[in-house]
């Protein structure tokens, strides 16, 4: 089963930040973070992909990936 990968950690790593960091700059709860950073959500706002985009000086394609798995990792 295929499922969508979201690059918060990848994005963290490169950009040597934390989560604390990132929610406090881009004004979001750590729990609903945490949602995206792991891969455990269902629906994705958009005002947040924007958020993430300006923040990272990204585009969405870059957030994202497709993966193989029968569970997100």
């Amino acid at each position: 089963m295929k499922y969508i990968h979201m690059r918060l950690e990848e994005l963290l790593n490169e950009h040597k930040l934390s989560k604390k960091k990132v929610c406090s700059a881009l004004d979001i709860e750590r729990t609903n973070f945490n949602r995206y950073y792991r891969d455990e959500f269902q629906r994705i706002d958009a005002n947040f992909l924007l958020k993430l985009c300006e923040f990272f000086d990204c585009e969405v394609r870059d957030l994202f990936e497709i993966r193989d798995s029968e569970t997100p990792q």
